[in-house]
This record gives C-alpha cells, structure tokens and sequence, in this order.
C-alpha cells in the first residue's frame, strides 16, 4: 500500500521568485563590479586588476545561467514526472567550468604575458580595497537565502562570491606592493588563479553528488527517520531512501504499521507528511509504502490512582499509569511499569494531554473504566489505532488475571487477527 504526497504548489511559487530576485540582484552587482574592476586595469595596467575583471565578468554569465536555471526547475512536464529540478544542478556545473576556464586564462597570463608598466595611486588602492566588501555582502546573502530555500544553484554563486573576497583582497596587497616598489602583480594574479580554481571545484563536487542521486547527510536523514518514527501507528521503518534533487528534497519509505484500515493508515501517512515537511522544509515529495505488522505481544496502559496499582475513572487526574505486556503466544505477561502522569498538574485539558503523552508509548489497547466516546481523547486514540477498553475493575493485579484467563474482549481479537 502507498502513499504519495506532493508540497503546496503556492510555495513553491513564492520561493522561486525569492531566488530569482536575488539571482537578479547578483547580475546587477556582477556587471558593476565588471565594468569598475575593467575601468581601473585600463588606467592603471595592473594584470591582477584583469584577472579579478574576468572574474566578475564570469560572474555575469553566472548570473544569466542561474536565472535560467531557475527558471526552467520551476517548470512541469509530464515527461518529467520529478520535475526539472535538476537543472540548477546541471547550470552549477556550467559554472564550475567556466570557473575552470577562468582560473587557467588568469594562470597562463600571469606566467607567459606580456610584462607592461604600471600606474598607481592611492585612489586607485581604496577603490580596489572598498570593492572587496561588495561580492562579500552580496554572498553572505546569497548563501543565507539559498541555504533557507535550498538552492544549488544561488548557495553556488554566493561561494564564488565569498572567493572573490579573497581574490580582490590578493590584488589589493598586489597592487601595494606594486606601489612600493616591489613587483608581485603576476604573482597576485596566480594566487587569484588558484583562489578561482578552488571556488570550481568546490561547486562541481557538490553539483555532482545531486546529480548521481546522493543521499543526503545524515542529519537530515535522521530528522526524516524520527518524523516517521514520531507517528504512533508506526512500528518500524524498514527502508529510507531520500535524495537531493536540485534544492529539492525527495522521500521514499518502507514502514511496518499496526494493523488496521486503509483509511487510518492513508491518515498516518499524511501526518508522516506533513511532520517531515515542518521539520525538513526542503522537502517535495513523501512517499510512503506501508506493510501491516504482524502483532507477537500486545501492550495495555492503565491509569492508576497510585503506586499500588488502585486504576483511576479519570485519565488525565491519574497520578500514575501501568504500561503492561501480554505475549500473544502464551497468553503471558513479561512486561509490567509504573510511570508517573506528567499532566495531573495542569488546570486544562488534562485528558487530551494525557492521551497524546502516552502515545510515544506505542499502546495497543487503553483501559477505562467510563466510556469517552465521541470526546477528543477518543478522536486520537481512534487516530492512531488504539482500542479503548471498557473495563470496571478497582485494581491492577484483578485485571491483569482477567486478561490472563484469556477474557474475550481484551485479547481475543487481537489472536483472530
């Protein structure tokens, strides 16, 4: 049996034009800083100076690629089933390669160039050294926005961003040695080279993971895996596969559930769903095939007045509960544990406080001594597969010998099933 469960179209939506504003923000700042950087080699013919000019000036068709790229991963085909998401990935590794082609063009330069005279002056020093802040601003905010959005392809163009820090810095101290007298400004420019070179690979290796299908980290593995577990129908997660593709998330689980309708269990699912997506919000698509699970004990919970096993008619006044365990083979109890109820202190709601605590307890069958039909402690009991069970006794060890002598209405449906 599955289930599948696609996010809110509306999102997507908002999301996709967040990061296309931004994307258009770094092309504006990108042709700025190309046409400044450009403007200063002409007058000063610092090669360092180029070198970080083709560097921004690449980052314009970034910029372009990226748009582009949003683009067309927020376009719906049937022919794509899973959508286009993977084309921010296939744009980040355009950019790595022309990040590639950059670093060797600034490299080749710097080593075989012609060597010309430069001019300097100071005005030309602080405008170098002011530019550095620019692409450092602009990527912090890229990588923030693209980071809550997961997007490849804008966290890709905030790194470029952060390295061309580093290399607008190395040609500012290029171009103060220069202006001392010493000659480093191929060497900056080599450094720059490097810097460059560093940024593409870094954008390659991540883009290539997505598109070979790499699972995501482990934390966010485990995130989803807990939000599966979290649902009380769910006695185990057999298999979890869940993958990048482009800063999309996609899940498909294996899970053992209690036995019960079809109805419950779509209900379940759509929990699981909803639980994944608060906590992983990158998430697109859940799916989730879920098997019954054959049933070898069964577990009680029952409220108690005390310690010493006097049941409580009031569930949420109850100081204490029973957890007991009954082996379905023999009839035989191997489990017995008194624990206190957290919510006989509160002044509200004490009942659906207590019916929601005791879930993480995975109950098969609660124990009252009054009927809560049609209350909202039944609606979760009902919700997550667990009988109530009307039954009057005064105390636990009478209960527990009831249930022993094999009494119908506790434990014999369970054995039929």
């Amino acid at each position: 049996m599955d289930n599948e469960v696609l996010r809110d179209i509306p999102d997507r939506k908002k999301e996709d034009s967040i990061i296309r504003k931004v994307a258009f923000y770094s092309l504006l700042v990108n042709i700025f800083l190309v046409v400044v950087k450009l403007y200063i080699s002409y007058l000063s013919g610092s090669l360092s100076v180029k070198a970080d000019a083709i560097n921004s000036f690449i980052d314009v068709f970034v910029s372009l690629l990226l748009l582009a790229g949003i683009w067309l991963s927020s376009l719906k085909s049937s022919k794509f089933p899973y959508g286009l998401y993977k084309v921010e990935n296939l744009i980040s590794i355009v950019i790595s390669l022309l990040v590639f082609l950059t670093a060797w063009e600034v490299f080749t330069s710097a080593l075989f160039g012609e060597k010309t005279e430069l001019v300097l002056s100071g005005w030309f020093l602080f405008a170098v050294f002011a530019l550095a802040f620019v692409p450092y601003l602009l990527g912090r905010y890229e990588i923030i926005i693209g980071t809550r959005y997961s997007s490849p392809g804008l966290i890709a163009d905030g790194k470029q961003h952060n390295m061309d820090v580093l290399s607008t810095m190395v040609v500012f101290l290029a171009l103060l040695g220069q202006y001392f007298g010493i000659a480093v400004d191929n060497i900056g420019a080599i450094i720059v080279a490097g810097f460059i070179a560093y940024a593409g690979w870094e954008i390659l290796k991540e883009s290539m993971k997505t598109l070979l299908d790499a699972s995501v980290d482990y934390k966010t593995r485990d995130l989803i895996k807990s939000a599966i577990l979290s649902d009380p129908l769910v006695v185990c997660v057999k298999e979890l596969n869940a993958r990048n593709s482009g800063r999309y998330i996609f899940v498909e689980a294996t899970v053992n559930m209690k036995k019960t309708d079809l109805s419950k269990a779509h209900l379940a699912s759509e929990r699981i769903e909803s639980e994944i997506c608060s906590i992983v919000p990158s998430v697109e698509r859940v799916t989730i095939h879920y098997e019954p699970q054959e049933k070898l004990n069964i577990r009680y919970i029952v409220p108690l007045e005390n310690k010493d096993g006097k049941i409580s008619s009031h569930f949420g006044e109850s100081l204490f509960f029973a957890i007991l365990d009954i082996r379905i083979s023999d009839l035989e109890f191997f489990g017995k544990d008194i624990i206190l109820n957290p919510c006989s202190g509160q002044e509200k709601q004490k009942g659906i406080c207590f019916a929601k605590y005791i879930l993480r307890y995975r109950p098969d069958v609660v124990i009252s001594k009054k009927d809560i039909s049609g209350k909202s402690m039944d609606y979760v009991f009902e919700s997550s597969g667990i009988d109530v069970k009307l039954m009057d006794f005064d105390y636990l060890p009478d209960l527990i010998s009831n249930i022993q002598s094999g009494l119908k209405t506790t434990q014999e449906s369970y054995v039929k099933e």
